[in-house]
């Protein structure tokens, strides 16, 4: 019998706090995990992005060096990003041989979760089911940074039951984009009502999406513009859960 792959869940900022439905459906969860700085590293804070990459580093990076797990899972393309790319430029200058060392290690086994579902594991469909209508939003980070496309798509044309509609656009930005949000809050609402006219055109009950900041930004749009699309994260949409159960 091939032995089960050991993950560690990286659960994320969003997730955590406001979200941990999709945390949970997404297993070794370590308890002192906090944010991988990607906030602070994105606005220019260097000095405080670095001391939360560490300690990110000082949690994961045993436990991926040991073996005690195989992969550093996360249900974020923003953040996996962070992990995988960021992470060696911020640990360039100052850090200690082995910061330096758990930056590539950590970020080498570091994958969004379609991406470790399709690639690594070379699942293609869990048996879970949507009855429903779906369309899908490439997140930048998991569609630019990753290059993660197929992999979500494919996930989700083999949900039982469920219908995946094209949408036009779809690798276009919602507007979000973290700090973007705050910095640029009309071109970023525009961008977002952009994104919710052209779910509404699809018909679609439900755009799956891989990033929770993303989902929040659009569901923000379609839910005061009174549309009955809304966005839900791939996670959830993959649970083989026919009792419905949380």
């Amino acid at each position: 019998m091939i032995p089960r792959p050991k993950v560690a869940l990286f659960v994320t900022c969003m997730v955590d706090v406001m979200y941990p439905r999709v945390g949970l459906a997404a297993v070794v969860f370590p308890e002192g995990q906090t944010c991988c700085g990607q906030p602070a590293f994105n606005a220019g804070h260097r000095k405080e992005a670095t001391k939360l990459a560490a300690n990110f580093l000082a949690v994961f990076g045993p436990l991926v060096e040991s073996g005690e797990v195989d992969a550093v899972v996360a249900p974020s393309g923003s953040c996996t990003a962070t992990v995988r790319h960021s992470f060696r430029v911020l640990m360039e200058e100052g850090a200690t041989q082995q910061l330096r060392d758990w930056a590539r290690l950590v970020g080498d086994h570091t994958h969004e979760l379609s991406e470790y579902l399709v690639d690594v594991l070379g699942v293609e469909a869990t048996g879970a089911e949507a009855s429903c209508t779906l369309t899908y939003h490439a997140c930048c980070h998991l569609l630019r940074d990753l290059r993660v496309d197929r992999q979500p798509r494919t996930l989700l044309e083999n949900l039982r039951g469920s219908d995946l509609i094209d949408l036009e656009e779809a690798e276009e930005c919602c507007g979000f984009g973290g700090a973007f949000a705050v910095w640029n809050a009309e071109i970023s609402t525009e961008m977002g009502l952009r994104k919710a006219r052209h779910l509404d055109a699809t018909g679609a009950e439900i755009v799956a999406v891989g990033d929770v900041g993303c989902m929040t930004h659009i569901n923000g749009i379609l839910v005061r513009r009174g549309h009955r699309c809304r966005a839900v994260h791939i996670a959830e949409l993959l649970i083989d859960d026919p009792e419905g159960g949380s």
